[in-house]
């Protein structure tokens, strides 16, 4: 069904008639088809006849994508989801086991063995991508840790908050950074960072981790930044608590009506990549990005 919109994307608009003049500003609307190109529908005010349009924007099948902590919650429910629309999908993970089992669930997944915290692990994975998968073109950084942290207990715990650090964090950069050159030989490619409503309003009783979701936020600006000129598009995708392991440790029964799940989050990250959203809050989170001091007083009784 056609709509209308307007694309932060390649837009490529050839006047037929070198004897037409018009606005600078024209109400265009197209069709977007499988393949990521666009068809004219109407351009308001101007005859259709008189116009070539081709615009590129991101599509949901046909692509090869990466997808870090892939095994459980939302990474596996996301790797389900692409497959469902047609692409490849190669989901990577620290556990041989978890990624046994997500094979098993769908023999369509590709599994690769990756502790992302580890500099060699990163790049025997970046390695593996380029000479397996040369057709990779979206990179989901999804991977993470959650560990409560007091600092009034001292340093006892603080090799815990390295791993997070190094997980959440360094992990994102590094694997952007080492794909880029990849990603951005492809026709369209796009980044997507799953970050958190607690990188906007932080739970006090796990501050590492929601430091590092908060630097995943600047770093998806600055990212989308740099890359605004390329073919190559960051997206940051913003959930609130989700049913997985990493909310399990500490989900009360009071929360049950703020939490998401796996499948749904899922399904807002493809229409965020369909609509080219480039920033999404998610569900609950939406309050914790929106009204932060409000809402750091309710989550910090």
């Amino acid at each position: 069904m056609p709509f209308q919109s307007h694309f932060q994307t390649d837009l490529v608009i050839k006047c037929c008639s070198p004897h037409r003049v018009f606005p600078t500003i024209l109400l265009i609307e197209i069709v977007i088809n499988s393949s990521g190109t666009g068809q004219v529908f109407s351009i308001t005010g101007c005859p259709r006849r008189l116009f070539e349009l081709e615009v590129h924007v991101m599509k949901v099948s046909g692509n090869t994508i990466l997808i870090t902590g892939g095994a459980t919650g939302i990474g596996f429910a996301l790797a389900e989801a692409f497959v469902d629309l047609g692409n490849k999908v190669v989901i990577c993970g620290r556990r041989r086991n978890k990624l046994l089992a997500a094979k098993k669930k769908n023999p369509q997944l590709e599994i690769r063995v990756c502790d992302v915290s580890r500099s060699a692990s990163r790049t025997a994975l970046v390695r593996s991508m380029a000479q397996r998968f040369p057709s990779l073109n979206i990179l989901v950084n999804n991977a993470g840790i959650q560990r409560p942290f007091d600092f009034s207990k001292g340093t006892r715990d603080l090799h815990q908050a390295d791993q997070e650090i190094a997980t959440n964090l360094v992990a994102p950069i590094h694997l952007s950074a080492l794909l880029l050159p990849l990603l951005r030989k492809q026709s369209q490619a796009a980044i997507v960072n799953i970050s958190s409503g607690l990188g906007f309003t932080p739970l006090a009783a796990v501050p590492v981790y929601c430091a590092t979701k908060a630097a995943i936020h600047s770093l998806s600006l600055s990212l989308r930044h740099q890359l605004s000129n390329t073919r190559v598009c960051v997206f940051e995708i913003v959930p609130p608590m989700v049913a997985t392991e990493l909310a399990g440790r500490r989900q009360r029964p009071e929360e049950d009506e703020y939490i998401m799940s796996s499948d749904a989050v899922a399904k807002e990250i493809v229409r965020a990549i369909e609509t080219e959203t480039y920033e999404v809050p998610v569900g609950a989170a939406v309050n914790l990005y929106e009204k932060r001091d409000q809402m750091f007083s309710a989550i910090n009784e």
